[in-house]
């Protein structure tokens, strides 16, 4: 089995486990919130995420959709929410099929069920003709694919001329500044980070940009949202001890145990400036 594979069943799993707590806990939108610029709003936290949706579809300017594809989907919080918004068909692709059949259950329970589709589909081989979608939407999924460049080649290769692509992905702090390339130290914690939350690993925005162009995306844009997003760990790790939660986290099992005892890597990781909220709009 290669490790890409053995890395899809990981995700797969993690997520397999983890969606059903998180729903009940934390709602459908598996995603950081915005907190404002400089993330001092005293927002709650499901306005937070809305407001990040919305926020990333003004910095993107996309005004009206008609085919949306969303990447890494979860259980449809934004497919469902921007398939609504722009009265749009939708698809949503994750590795999980707890995941999608869940997003798909929610779709009839919205009455979307005509216009949003779900499937476990892979990111990096996406089942879909050229030049088929008018948004590509990626929120919070980047991290976790093992080749960025194909991800994004194959992003490009799905969306429409004209069309636009919009990712928001953790990243790490820019290595080609006066702070110079990651310490050991750093190194670790996001070895922590990716052992938890089974990921690859994650890269800085600034090579996310560069990918962006090899790929020939035009109209190219970034941004680092890391203030606006960070506050949200916080409240994420105040709710995970209520007592609803700590006893559904103890029937998902021990990988989603650690997730949420690990919440603080997280927070850790954006006040001392190691991780990142990336964002990368282009159009083909």
């Amino acid at each position: 089995m290669t490790n890409s594979s053995n890395l899809s069943q990981k995700i797969a799993q993690f997520y397999d486990t983890s969606s059903h707590l998180w729903e009940k806990i934390w709602g459908e939108h598996m995603h950081h919130g915005y907190y404002g610029r400089g993330g001092n709003y005293k927002l709650d936290r499901r306005q937070a995420q809305i407001d990040l949706i919305e926020e990333l579809l003004i910095w993107a300017n996309v005004k009206d959709v008609s085919n949306l594809i969303d990447v890494g989907c979860g259980i449809g919080g934004s497919t469902l929410y921007l398939a609504e918004k722009f009265n749009s068909k939708a698809t949503g692709i994750t590795l999980s099929s707890v995941q999608a059949n869940r997003a798909t259950q929610r779709a009839i329970e919205v009455k979307l069920e005509e216009t949003a589709q779900f499937q476990v589909a892979d990111a990096l081989n996406m089942p879909f003709p050229d030049n088929n979608f008018d948004l590509v939407w990626s929120l919070e999924s980047g991290e976790h694919m093992p080749d960025k460049g194909q991800f994004f080649q194959e992003c490009y290769r799905v969306l429409k001329p004209g069309g636009t692509f919009i990712c928001a992905t953790w990243c790490h702090r820019p290595t080609n500044s006066w702070a110079g390339q990651l310490t050991e130290n750093e190194k670790q914690h996001l070895e922590e980070i990716y052992r938890v939350y089974c990921l690859p690993y994650v890269i800085s925005l600034p090579e996310y940009e560069t990918i962006a162009q090899d790929c020939g995306f035009s109209k190219i844009k970034v941004d680092d949202w890391s203030m606006e997003v960070a506050p949200f760990w916080d409240i994420v790790i105040d709710s995970a001890f209520n007592l609803e939660a700590i006893s559904g986290l103890l029937n998902s099992g021990w990988q989603t145990v650690q997730g949420a005892l690990s919440l603080g890597l997280m927070s850790g990781g954006y006040q001392r400036g190691l991780i990142r909220f990336g964002l990368i709009c282009g159009q083909k």
